[in-house]
Formats: C-alpha cells, structure tokens, sequence
C-alpha cells in the first residue's frame, strides 16, 4: 500500500506536507507526508535533531503546523482537542510527575481527568508495577519511572497511542515486556506511532517506518523494504596459506589481514558460488556469516549518504 492508499482506506494518522518553523525562521520540519492504518504499528526515526519530536507534538495537537495539514482519527488534533484527546494516549520522554505521590496517587490523579480510565489496579498490572504502587515516585527507578509513563498512557484505553522513546532506562527484561505489551495493544486493535533511537526495537515491532533527516523523510516503508535497497555481508577468515587474490574476481572485497568482508545484491547467488569455490579448492571459510542488510546497516548508510551529499552541495 502507497501511502495515498492509506489515506484511502480510513488511516488513523495522516501528515500531508506539513511544516513547522521556530523563532527565527528555523524550519524543523520541511513538508512531510505519511500515514499510519488502523492498528497499524510505525516508527518514526531520525539522528538527533532531524525533526521527529517536532513532527510527533503535532500529530498529538501541542502545537499547530506552519504548513500542511495534520489529522489523527480523521480530525485536526489541535482544532479539535477536545474530540481527539480523550481517543488517544501519549507518553512522554519524561512524565515529570510530582514526586511525593505514590505511584497509586499519580495514577488516581491522572484517571481523574481520563475519561473511561481503565482501574488503576488493573494498569498497574500491564505495565509490571503491581508491587510499586505504595512507593513514592522519587523512589522509583529510571525504568520504572519509564512504566509509570507508559501507564498514564494506557489509562484512558486510547484507540492511537504515541510512545517517545518508550524504554529508555529500562533493562533487558524490562524492554522485551514492553515489546510484549506494545505488540499485544497492537493485536487488539490500537494504532501505535513509536519514536526509538533503539533500532533494534523499530525493526522487532515496526509494520512500516520512516527515516527523517534534516527535517525531511529520506526513506520509508516496511523493514523488508528499507533494508532491500542496501546489500547483504557475507564475513569470514580465510587460511593463512590461502591469499583474498584466490577468490573468484566477483567475490574479492575489503579484506583485513586474513577477514573478507564482501558486501552483496544477490545474497544467495554469491553465498553459493562461495562455498563452491571452497569446496572444489579445498579451503575451510572460519567464522562463517552471511546476512541480510539490517536496519542499522541501513540507517547508518542513509545518514552518512546525506550528510556527504549536504557537504558537497555547500563545498
């Protein structure tokens, strides 16, 4: 599906050349367009300062767009706050929460002004608090702060939910439960737009994403996609008695004393011709590892490209 298709189709968000200037003339955000289906699942990522934060607070109607026109479940959230604020769910980088209330007391605080808040009991369980709620929340941890966060979000069983940097601070276990939670929230019908700098975390919860640079989508659509367009590794040693100028011409590459490290378009093709190189010539390939390109890979091979290309154009 284009994205014209989602917008076709009903979709929950829908950017459409949106822009959004500062003070001075500072242009964040240079007339971007996408959506997000109903319970669909897209990441928004970016380097620092590419225009992601900027772009998420006006899906979510903190500010309203110098450019464009933004609309989530089919209305202006900035217009219209008060028909898509109690249909959504936020969580913030950082809460700023009061810190004398106990976790129960910020979560009752908070219902008070959800409409259709789920029991706070109930919450907590979801988000692996249940034992925390008499604990004052200067006491609680990073990561359960992250929890807390992630709670008041929920609370109000929101049809789109908005996670920034949803587990930051959170340790291993901590982070694969969230997955856990967001996946589950996914399945049962919400549509979810993540913000991560863990891009682990995009490529194992992300049905389509959008790479922002400089305030721009330079890239966009599933994992499969993005990571399509840059070439697949295939890394091994060789013998100390075998020399990289033995291999087959289509196969020579960077090579780092004994390491080879070929970079390929046909994964397959050149895995095959590889191994039968080394079966008929009688070399054993140490430390085998062939893979597709991952969507690090592709992320650092997006922004290096553009920030050559801005070098260049401004030399």
């Amino acid at each position: 599906m284009t994205s014209d298709d989602y917008l076709l189709a009903g979709a929950a968000i829908e950017a459409n050349g949106v822009r959004r200037r500062y003070a001075g003339g500072f242009e964040a955000v240079t007339g971007i367009s996408f959506s997000v289906a109903p319970g669909e699942l897209f990441a928004l990522l970016g380097t620092n300062g590419a225009g992601k934060t900027s772009t998420v607070e006006l899906l979510e109607g903190l500010a309203r767009p110098d450019g464009g026109t933004v609309r989530v479940l089919g209305h202006d959230p900035y217009r219209e706050r008060a028909v898509v604020r109690p249909r959504i769910g936020v969580m913030l980088q950082e809460g700023g929460f009061p810190s004398d209330l106990t976790v129960t007391e910020t979560l009752r605080m908070w219902a008070g002004c959800t409409t259709g808040a789920r029991p706070c009991g109930e919450v907590l369980e979801l988000v692996g608090l249940t034992t925390r709620g008499g604990v004052r929340v200067k006491q609680l941890s990073g990561g359960e702060r992250r929890r807390l966060d992630l709670a008041l979000a929920l609370l109000g069983r929101p049809e789109v939910l908005f996670l920034d940097e949803p587990t930051t601070g959170l340790d291993a276990e901590g982070r694969r439960d969230t997955w856990r939670l967001v996946r589950e929230l996914r399945e049962g019908g919400t549509t979810v737009l993540l913000t991560t700098h863990y891009l682990e975390e995009a490529e194992a919860l992300a049905d389509r994403l959008a790479i922002m640079h400089q305030g721009r989508i330079v890239t966009s659509g599933t994992i499969r996609e993005v990571t399509a367009e840059r070439p697949a590794r295939i890394r091994f040693e060789l013998p100390d008695d075998v020399a990289p100028a033995q291999l087959p011409l289509s196969l020579r590459a960077a090579a780092d004393g004994p390491r080879i490290d070929i970079r390929t378009h046909g994964l397959q093709e050149s895995l095959h011709e590889l191994l039968s190189w080394a079966r008929e010539s009688g070399v054993e390939l140490s430390g085998l590892d062939a893979r597709s390109a991952s969507l690090e890979e592709a992320f650092l091979d997006i922004a290096k490209t553009h920030v050559e290309t801005e070098r260049m154009a401004t030399a």
